[in-house]
C-alpha cells in the first residue's frame, strides 16, 4: 500500500489535472482491455481507500472500532496524512472509469467475479467447502478479501497490462506485481495446501472457497500477530463493556493520556522470533495472550500508543540515530512509557548506547512471564551473591517488572483476561455438561510422555480428549484409548471445554492461561502436586531464571487463590489418592468461575492504577525526614491484632499503595516475607519497604536489639536473635519480599488488598 501511494500518489497531486499521467485519450485507451484495466484499478484503490477510512473515523468511533483500529494497526499501516489523498487518487480513478464507459460503447460483458453480499448460511457454506461455486463477499472486517480472491481474470489481466500500458510505467510496475504476487499465492495454495496440516487446521479443505475464507481470513503476516488479532477482535464487546463499566465508577477521577510505546522484542526478527512458527503447532501462546490483551487495555483506557515489532521501527519511533547508538539523542523522548519484555531491553541497550544511558528515567514497563526478584535485578549484588543469571541485572525498581500471575509480589501484576461468560450461558454450560468427559492440557506430545499410569486409571471413569498437535500421524506418546482432536481454534476448544466435566494437567506447562479459561467454562482443573517443589535448584526450566521461586503445583495461582472446588492439587504418583480424586470429582457440580481480575474490567482497573500511581522517575522524598524524632512510636497495634499499623499522620507522607494500608509484621526464622504476609491474609508490599526501615520497627516489634546497622542485604531488614543484631537496608534496589533465612527473622511490610484483585490495596483507587 505504501508503495502504491509513492507510485501514483506523487504523480497525481504534483500535476494539474490536464498533467495527469493518466489523461483519457480515445487513441490510447481505444480497446476494451484498457477499459477494464481502469475499472479494476479503480476498484483496487476503492479497498484500500475503504480500509484507511475506517482507521481515519477514530473520533466518533465506537469502543469496539477503536479495538478493530488498534487491531488493523498491527498490520504495520500509518494512516496519518493519507486518507485524503487516497481519496482523490480513488476519486480520480473512478471519475476516468467513468469517463471510459461513455467513450466505449458497447460494454465489453462482466467476467469477474460477481461480487455479492452473503448471508451466514453461505458463510458457513464458504467455510465448509461445500459450495462449488462462491462469489467472493464483501465484508469490511476483512478489506483484503476482494483483491486476494479475484482470481479468475489475473493472467488475462496480466496479459492486458503489458499489451496496454507499456508507456505508464507506475500502474504496470504496481499492478503488475500485485497480479504476480497473488496469482502465485493462489496457484501454490492449490498446489501445496496439503504440505502442512496447519492450512485444515484453519478449514482449508481443497476447494477455491476454503481458499478465499483462509487467504482473506487468516494468511496474513506472522502467525503470532494473526492470533493476537483475532484475540483482539473476538473479544472486542466484552472490553468495550468493561470500559464503559470502569468509566462509570472512575468518572469523577482525573485521568492523563499518556504517549506509550509498546515495543515487543520477542517477535521481532532480530530476537530470532521462536514464536510465530510454533503458533500452528502447539506451541506456548501464553506470552502472545498477554501481549494482546495488554496493547488493547492500553488502547482501551485511551492512552495513544505506537507499536514496534523491529528495530527498524523502534529507532524511527525514538528518533535515535542510525548506526549502534554510539550518538546520543539530541532531544527528548517522545514517549512518557514504555513497554518491553527482556529482549526489547537487549536491543535497546545493543543498539541505543549513549541514547538509553542518557534517558534511563523513561519509564520502562518490562513484561515478564516469571518474575525477577530484586537480589537478581541488582547487578553488582548479583555478581558478588552468585545471582547473576542469562536475565536480570538491569538495575530497575523491582516494580517495574510486570509478570502474567501475581507470584512475586516484589513485581508488579501485569496478568491477562479470560473469556467472561453472561448467565444464560453459564445455565447452559451447566445443563449440557457431560458428567464422564475430561480435557488433557498438554497441546505438545512430548507433555504426555510418563503419564500412562494415571491417564489409564482416568480412563477407567472418564471419557479422554486431547489437543495434540501432529503432522502426519499420531503421536505415539498419546495413549490409543485418548480422542485427539489435535490442535483446535479458539472457538472449537471453548465448545470442547463447555462440554468437559474435568481439565487435567500434565505437570507442564508451567502458569499458563488455559487453566483459567477451562475453569471459566465450568471445568474442573485437577493438577499435580510437586514433592519437593520445583526450582532453580532442582529443576531444568527454572535454572537461569531470575527467580528463587518455588513451585508448588503446576499452576500455583489456581491452587492458592482459586482452590477448591474448582482447583483440586495432588500427587499424582499415588494411584489410591488420584482414583479416590476422580471419584469425587464425579459427584461433584462446579458453577463457572473467574476471578475479577482476570476478567477485562478487572484488568483495566488494574493497569489504570499502575499509570496513574506508579513514578519510578521521580526522586522519593528521605524517609524518615532529616532531623526527624518521634514523640511515640510511629506505629501501634491494630484492635484484637498482633499486627502493627502506621500511627501517624498517613496523610502527610506521599506513597502509593497509601500508607494507610500498612500492616508491620515479623516473620519467622526462615520465612520470607511472602509467606509471613500470606500467613496474616495480606500482601507483601515492597513500596512500603523504606516505612519500617527504621530502628524504631524493632522496637515496635518487641526486638531487643543490641545494635543497628546498615547493610547491603536483600534480606534486610531484619533480626538475628542469635546475635541480638539489628540490621537496615542499605540500598533500596535491594528492598524484596522474597528471600529467607534461618538465621534471620524478616521485618514485613504487608498490606490488605481488594476482593478478586490482589494487586491493589483497598484505598488504592
Amino acid at each position: 500500500m505504501c508503495f502504491l501511494m509513492t507510485a501514483l500518489g506523487g504523480q497525481l497531486s504534483a500535476k494539474r489535472p490536464g498533467d495527469s499521467p493518466f489523461t483519457v485519450r480515445s487513441e490510447v485507451l481505444g480497446g476494451q482491455e484498457s477499459r477494464g484495466v481502469l475499472r479494476k484499478i479503480s476498484d483496487m484503490l476503492e479497498v484500500i481507500m475503504k480500509r484507511m477510512d475506517a482507521l481515519s473515523k477514530v473520533g466518533n468511533s465506537t469502543d469496539a472500532h477503536r479495538l478493530d483500529e488498534l487491531s488493523s494497526a498491527l498490520d504495520r499501516i500509518q494512516p496519518v496524512g493519507l486518507v485524503e489523498r487516497i481519496q482523490a487518487i480513488a476519486q480520480n480513478m473512478s471519475d476516468m472509469a467513468g469517463r471510459v464507459e461513455q467513450i466505449l460503447q458497447p460494454a465489453w460483458p462482466e467476467t469477474r467475479y460477481n461480487l455479492k453480499e452473503h448471508t451466514p448460511q453461505q458463510e458457513e457454506s464458504f467455510r465448509d467447502g461445500t459450495l462449488a461455486q462462491c462469489g467472493t463477499p464483501k465484508d469490511p472486517r476483512y478489506p483484503d478479501c476482494l483483491s486476494k480472491m479475484d482470481f479468475q481474470n489475473y493472467e488475462r489481466t496480466h496479459r492486458m497490462l503489458r499489451q496496454s500500458l507499456v508507456k505508464y510505467k507506475y500502474v504496470r510496475k504496481v499492478y503488475s506485481l500485485k497480479t504476480e504476487l497473488c496469482l502465485f499465492v493462489f496457484q501454490w495454495m492449490r498446489a501445496r495446501w496439503t504440505s502442512d496440516p496447519c492450512y485444515a487446521f484453519y478449514g482449508v479443505d481443497g476447494s477455491d472457497c476454503s481458499f478465499l475464507v483462509y487467504l482473506s481470513e487468516v494468511g496474513t503476516g506472522k502467525e503470532s500477530l494473526s492470533f493476537m488479532k483475532r484475540r483482539m477482535r473476538r473479544m472486542a464487546a466484552q472490553w468495550a463493556s468493561a470500559a464503559r463499566r470502569l468509566d462509570d465508577r472512575l468518572r469523577s477521577h482525573w485521568r492523563e493520556q499518556n504517549r506509550i510505546l509498546v515495543h515487543v522484542g520477542f517477535l521481532t526478527e532480530e530476537s530470532g522470533d521462536v514464536f510465530s512458527p510454533k503458533v500452528l503447532k502447539g506451541g506456548p501462546l501464553g506470552e502472545m495472550v498477554q501481549w494482546a490483551d495488554i496493547l488493547t487495555a492500553l488502547h482501551v483506557l485511551g492512552h495513544n500508543l505506537k507499536i514496534s515489532f523491529s528495530l527498524k521501527e523502534l529507532h524511527g519511533f525514538l528518533g535515535v540515530p542510525p548506526g549502534r547508538g554510539s550518538c546520543p539523542l539530541t532531544g527528548p523522548l517522545p514517549f512518557d512509557l514504555i513497554y518491553t519484555d527482556y529482549h526489547g531491553l537487549q536491543q535497546m541497550k545493543q543498539h541505543m548506547g549513549l541514547s538509553l544511558r542518557k534517558h534511563k528515567s523513561v519509564p520502562h514497563r518490562v513484561i515478564d512471564t516469571f518474575g525477577t526478584e530484586p537480589a537478581y535485578n541488582h547487578e553488582e549484588y548479583a555478581i558478588l551473591h552468585g545471582y547473576r543469571t542469562n536475565w536480570g541485572y538491569w538495575n530497575l525498581h523491582g516494580q517495574q517488572y510486570m509478570t502474567m500471575f501475581p507470584h512475586t509480589p516484589d513485581n508488579s501484576f501485569m496478568g491477562f483476561v479470560a473469556e467472561e461468560l453472561n448467565e444464560t450461558e453459564k445455565q447452559n454450560i451447566q445443563r449440557n455438561k457431560v458428567n464422564n468427559m475430561a480435557v488433557v492440557y498438554g497441546k505438545e506430545a512430548s507433555m504426555w510422555k510418563g503419564k500412562e499410569k494415571f491417564l489409564a486409571i482416568l480412563h477407567r471413569y472418564m471419557e479422554i480428549h486431547g489437543t495434540v498437535y501432529y503432522e502426519t500421524q499420531r503421536p505415539p506418546e498419546v495413549p490409543a484409548f485418548v480422542k485427539n482432536h489435535g490442535l483446535l481454534p479458539q472457538q472449537e476448544l471453548q465448545q470442547l471445554l463447555r462440554k468437559a466435566k474435568l481439565f487435567i494437567g500434565l505437570g507442564f506447562p508451567y502458569e499458563g492461561p488455559a487453566p483459567l479459561e477451562a475453569i471459566a467454562n465450568g471445568c474442573i482443573f485437577l493438577q499435580p502436586k510437586f514433592n519437593p517443589p520445583h526450582s532453580s535448584l532442582n529443576h531444568d526450566f527454572f535454572r537461569g531464571k531470575p527467580t528463587s521461586r518455588k513451585v508448588s503445583s503446576q499452576h500455583p495461582y489456581a491452587e492458592q487463590y482459586i482452590g477448591r472446588p474448582h482447583v483440586i492439587t495432588i500427587d499424582f504418583n499415588n494411584s489410591e489418592e488420584f482414583e479416590a480424586t476422580i471419584r469425587e470429582i464425579m459427584r461433584i457440580n462446579v458453577e463457572p468461575f473467574l476471578p475479577y481480575e482476570y476478567t477485562c474490567e478487572g484488568m483495566l482497573e488494574r493497569v489504570h492504577a499502575y499509570i496513574q500511581n506508579q513514578d519510578f522517575c521521580s526522586p522519593e522524598a528521605p524517609f524518615p525526614p532529616v532531623n526527624s524524632s518521634w514523640l511515640s512510636s510511629p506505629f501501634v497495634l491494630l484492635p484484637n491484632s498482633s499486627i502493627l499499623t502506621w500511627a501517624s499522620n498517613a496523610s502527610s507522607y506521599t506513597s502509593w499503595p497509601p500508607l494507610s494500608a500498612l500492616r508491620l509484621l515479623a516473620s519467622l526464622e526462615g520465612e520470607s516475607c511472602v509467606e509471613a504476609c500470606q500467613g496474616a491474609e495480606l500482601i507483601c508490599e515492597p513500596a512500603l519497604y523504606r516505612f519500617i526501615n527504621i530502628k524504631e520497627a524493632f522496637s515496635a516489634l518487641e526486638l531487643q536489639c543490641d545494635g543497628v546497622e546498615s547493610q547491603v542485604n536483600h534480606l534486610l531488614p531484619a533480626f538475628s536473635a542469635e546475635h541480638a543484631e539489628c540490621g537496615l537496608q542499605q540500598d533500596p534496589l535491594l528492598f524484596s519480599c522474597a528471600g529467607s533465612s534461618a538465621k534471620y527473622q524478616r521485618l514485613c511490610p504487608c498490606r490488605d488488598y481488594r476482593v478478586g484483585q490482589v494487586a491493589l490495596c483497598r484505598d488504592c483507587l
